[in-house]
């Protein structure tokens, strides 16, 4: 089984509406929780009671749909509203998502980490020695996993930030970006993965469902190519409507049904029929 490491905060845990899309179920899909390897579900974190849809789902879908023959575990350590400062390598988050990590890999290999943070670091000034502290973050979590050379995907901040609501917190956004580009591009095995063309919720700060979907395809993009993604793909909305229209194997028609069914959404009559 291979893996990948998710953290930092909310954008990345994940905040969108889950009725407003298609869930992802895929067997090949695994998510640490409780020590062990289950069947990915979302929300993939349980940092807030309001976690919903995240980048990671359709990353992973589209990782599986490009490895036929593969298994992929998501590793879920990211926590929303927290600033950079909060993710030091001498503090909780940071040592939360080592420990973690070094427990997926004694029987999976690591082979990414994804990245997003940063609205809360996009006012006061705080862009101005954001890249000194995320070099320190990447350099030691790098040595701290054995993994050197390991892919590095980040995020971009969403270009919806500073317009409405509590997106209007971020005033700095683009400051943001331009760091965490500049990392990017300064850093090997770093690839940065543009939030233009993003939606928000209606809270202004969160990525919605169906974009994050996207992003999500975006990221597997970088990954796949090992380069950055400085526009939006111009397929990314016909290949998220490909994945998540995929035929579903006994398997996981019987646990889409059991979710349902424990849920109070499906009859006993209803899901025997599918469980026989």
């Amino acid at each position: 089984m291979k893996s990948v490491l998710l953290i930092e905060q909310s954008n990345m845990a994940g905040r969108g509406f889950l009725q407003e899309v298609a869930p992802i179920c895929d067997e090949r899909i695994f998510m640490l929780r409780n020590g062990r390897w289950q069947m990915m579900a979302e929300p993939l974190h349980f940092d807030r009671a309001v976690a919903g849809v995240g980048p990671a789902a359709s990353f992973a879908q589209a990782w599986c749909s490009a490895n036929l023959k593969e298994q992929l575990g998501l590793i879920p350590c990211a926590e929303g509203g927290s600033a950079i400062d909060e993710w030091d390598v001498e503090d909780t988050l940071f040592r939360h998502a080592v420990s973690e990590a070094k427990y997926a890999m004694e029987n999976s290999e690591l082979i990414a980490i994804l990245w997003h943070q940063g609205e809360n670091d996009s006012q006061s000034g705080k862009y101005k020695d954001y890249y000194k502290k995320l070099e320190r973050i990447v350099n030691r979590l790098r040595e701290e996993l054995d993994a050197p050379e390991i892919p590095f995907i980040i995020g971009g901040l969403g270009d919806y930030l500073g317009k409405t609501a509590f997106g209007m917190s971020c005033p700095e956004y683009e400051r943001v970006n331009q760091e965490l580009l500049r990392y990017a591009k300064n850093n090997e095995n770093c690839y940065y993965v543009t939030g233009e063309r993003l939606y928000a919720n209606p809270d202004g700060i969160h990525i919605n469902a169906e974009s994050q979907r996207r992003f999500g395809i975006r990221y597997f993009k970088a990954y796949d190519s090992k380069n950055h993604v400085l526009e939006p793909l111009k397929d990314e909305a016909q290949i998220v409507k490909t994945l998540c229209e995929k035929e579903h194997t006994a398997a996981e028609k019987q646990y889409l049904a059991l979710e349902r069914f424990t849920l109070g959404k499906m009859s006993l009559e209803e899901v025997m029929k599918i469980l026989m």
